[in-house]
């Protein structure tokens, strides 16, 4: 399962997508996060999206079984999501009924939309984290957070922060896996028994995940001090950012896909 978690991962490869700014992917993809929660139950509109999602995928040359594997953690939530929706949504067509438990027609096709649109939004911000490195993300980040210095936000750690925090999710993951194969081999068990023993059967793991995490932490930080790190001011970056024609054909394919979403909502 620990194997599974894709976000965080940087997946290296020659691909149009990999060439972009990294200003421009953040930019697309919170335009298409906006776009993906404001259309409504729209087949039509969905399948666009769906569409895009897909030849976005082609572009990054990731295989998608490497992209969709990144879903099989996260599958609990969505299936939780898609229980409340079908179980307690109102609707005229009653399929089912038991005590206060009423399964209906809107239910369940509201419950279908909001799984779609869970999964299309981990996939798209997985195909970002895929093709970017943590150092470009940091970069791309400080540079559209720039302009709320004037206002007193911090940019550069802001975007230092969350940088960090996407490169050390793998590293995380591959200790809990070394954690859970040496407590394995002396016996413990995380799998099988009752909910009680699961959740004791955590604090071996949890214990030495958390002392692991603060020596990190505390590694990373004495690193950055002997090397003089203060902060953002005054300092420069190896490469520049720059846009480039492939930026200007994501700018014109967003208009487009905008438009076609418009009027897919119309049709």
């Amino acid at each position: 399962m620990l194997r599974d978690i894709t976000i965080g991962k940087y997946y290296s490869a020659e691909s149009p997508i990999h060439r972009m700014d990294p200003r421009t992917k953040i930019l697309w993809l919170i335009f298409y996060m906006v776009i993906l929660f404001a259309i409504k139950s729209n087949p039509l509109q969905y399948a666009v999206f769906l569409t895009a999602t897909v030849i976005i995928g082609l572009l990054t040359r990731v295989p998608f079984g490497f992209i969709l594997r990144g879903l099989k953690p996260v599958m609990v939530l969505v299936i939780f999501t898609v229980s409340l929706n079908v179980l307690f949504t109102p609707g005229e067509s009653v399929l089912w009924q038991w005590s206060f438990i009423t399964i209906t027609t809107e239910g369940l096709h509201l419950a279908f939309f909001m799984a779609l649109r869970l999964v299309l939004l981990i996939v798209g911000s997985t195909m970002l984290t895929l093709t970017t490195s943590p150092l470009v993300m940091t970069d791309g980040l400080e540079s559209l957070l720039r302009p709320l210095k004037r206002i007193g936000v911090p940019a550069h750690e802001l975007s230092m922060m969350m940088s960090i925090a996407l490169r050390f999710i793998p590293t995380l993951l591959e200790e809990t896996d070394r954690i859970i194969k040496a407590q394995t081999a002396r016996g413990s068990a995380f799998e099988g028994g009752k909910l009680s023993e699961k959740v004791h059967a955590l604090i071996p793991l949890l214990v030495p995940l958390f002392v692991s995490a603060f020596r990190r932490a505390d590694d990373l930080a004495m690193a950055m001090e002997a090397r003089c790190y203060h902060g953002g001011e005054g300092r420069t970056s190896m490469h520049s950012l720059k846009f480039t024609r492939v930026d200007a054909a994501a700018a014109v394919c967003a208009a487009a896909f905008a438009g076609i979403i418009v009027l897919a909502g119309v049709l």
